[in-house]
């Protein structure tokens, strides 16, 4: 396995120790942060009593080697518009940041890991789904 990218979820996991992400973050050459899970990750670290401390963690992260921030470009669009108008017409929608990500996974032809469930309705994405990411 290459590339992949994590999940809102899939992180936070990590950050609890999740030995299993923890596995496939090793054997991975690139590990992909999309915007739209730093914009989850933020918003959930400004509710939170730990911002400054979950921030720097996260920064921290962020310059490990082989760690990237995916940002959107005319491309996601396009994967974006596909997604949605394929979900749509199966009558399966999912949360707009979660299309966001999954064009992300698609676009950059990472894998995915995540623990929700819905993603298996987006087609040609490629998916490592956890029942439960906390350990």
């Amino acid at each position: 396995m290459k590339r992949i990218l994590l999940d809102t979820n899939a992180y936070t996991a990590l950050m609890l120790g999740n030995d299993e992400i923890l596995n496939f973050l090793s054997v991975s050459e690139i590990i992909y942060i999309s915007i739209f899970v730093m914009a989850e990750l933020l918003a959930g670290f400004k509710g939170g009593e730990k911002e400054s401390d979950n921030c720097k963690i996260f920064e921290t992260f962020l310059k490990k080697p082989g760690v990237k921030i995916l940002n959107g470009t005319k491309e996601t669009a396009q994967v974006f518009a596909f997604i949605k108008n394929s979900l749509k017409k199966k009558g399966l929608p999912i949360p707009i940041n979660d299309v966001w990500i999954a064009s992300h996974t698609i676009e950059s032809g990472s894998i995915l890991i995540s623990c929700d469930k819905h993603f298996d309705s987006v087609d040609g994405l490629r998916l490592i789904k956890f029942l439960n990411l906390h350990k």
